[in-house]
Parts: C-alpha cells; structure tokens; sequence
C-alpha cells in the first residue's frame, strides 16, 4: 500500500517515546517530525503542508486536549490522533468530539498506529482540496457585481423571476440577464449547481 504524502507531527513531553514513533513512521516511510513541547511544534507547524499531528493527552505546559481546541479556535483543523498511557472512556469522546480522528493507548500498536496516519493523511488531503476548491469559488463569487450578488440571493432561495424581479424593483427581462450572468461566472450550468455552491459558500444561510 502506498504511503501518503504529508508530514506528520509527533508531539509528546516524553523525548524517548518521540524518538520512538518518529523513528517507527520513518521506517515506514512517513516524513514524520518530533517535538517535546507545544510551543516548538506551533514553530513549527505550516498550516500550507498536509500533515497530521499525533499528540499525547497529558503534558505539562498545556495538555492535548486543550492544544486541540486552541488549534481549533485558531482555525487549524490538523487531523489528531491522541495518544494516552491513562486515558478513559469519557475523556476519547471528547476528543473524538472536538475533532480527533483517533484515539490509541500506549503502548502503541505499531500497525495501529500506521493506519490511524494513514488515514489522517488521507482526510488532510481531502480537506486540503476541499479548501482549494472553496476558494476558487470564493474567487468567482468575488467577480460577482453587488446586483448580481443580490439576484443570486434571491434565487437560491427557490424565488422565480417575476418574485425577485418585484422584490427588487425591476424587469423580470434584467433577472433573466443577471442570471445568466451569475451562471456564466459560477461555473454552473444548473440550478441544482448553483444552490450547492451557495451552500458551500454560506450564501443564503
């Protein structure tokens, strides 16, 4: 099986335990970097890479689960696999809950472990295409002018022309050109397409 590209973070206050599991993900053929604290690993970090970060629940300065949700807060939606000599039940909910794409107990399965990066890598892949694709739309959203933005509004809602064309004080012939005018600069050539993309855009939400 192939190996993802991407870098993977090891953050754990334990210095032996990281030269361990970046030394097991190297021989497994993942670009894998260590750290012994949060502070380092942040220096680090470049949110342009695709990467994972696999953390230890309990460490001094600031603990995994309270870095998770401060990359969280900060927008870094880096895929986590916690790491725990002491974990409990309720404490891998939340983790899970807040975002972790796994949970695993030292001492490590090394297989465990391979699959749980791999498949990180794999949704940091997948949410980095995501967010190009975004913002090529956000991109065509931009070449939008304020009148056509306001008729695209109108229409996603599920309003007909005649409906948009009184809410706004106009011809239902000038909402016909402005749609296809939004259309033509979407990239759309469906409502169906339009409404998506305005949903993935928080447009009409």
């Amino acid at each position: 099986m192939n190996t993802p590209g991407g870098i993977v973070y090891v953050l754990d206050d334990d210095p032996e335990m990281v030269k361990a599991l970046t030394r097991l993900l190297r021989a497994k053929r993942f670009e894998a970097l260590g750290f012994t604290s949060a502070c380092t690993f942040l220096e680090a970090y470049r949110p342009e890479h695709i990467a994972c970060l696999v953390l230890d629940v309990s460490m001094p300065e600031l603990d995994g689960l309270e870095l998770q949700r401060r990359l969280t807060h900060q927008g870094i939606l880096i895929p986590i696999i916690f790491l725990t000599g002491h974990g409990d039940i309720p404490m891998s909910v939340r983790a899970v809950k807040a975002g972790a794409t796994d949970f695993l107990t030292k001492p490590v399965d090394a297989a465990a472990l391979v699959r749980a990066v791999r498949a990180a890598l794999q949704l940091a892949e997948i949410r980095c295409r995501e967010a190009a694709e975004t913002a090529a739309l956000a991109a065509r959203l931009a070449r939008l002018t304020p009148r056509q933005l306001e008729v695209m509004k109108h229409v996603v809602a599920g309003q007909l022309n005649k409906q948009i064309a009184f809410d706004l004080g106009t011809g239902e012939q000038n909402i016909k050109l402005h749609r296809a005018q939004i259309m033509k600069k979407m990239g759309v050539e469906s409502l169906a397409d339009l409404v998506r993309v305005a949903e993935r855009l928080g447009i009409g939400k």
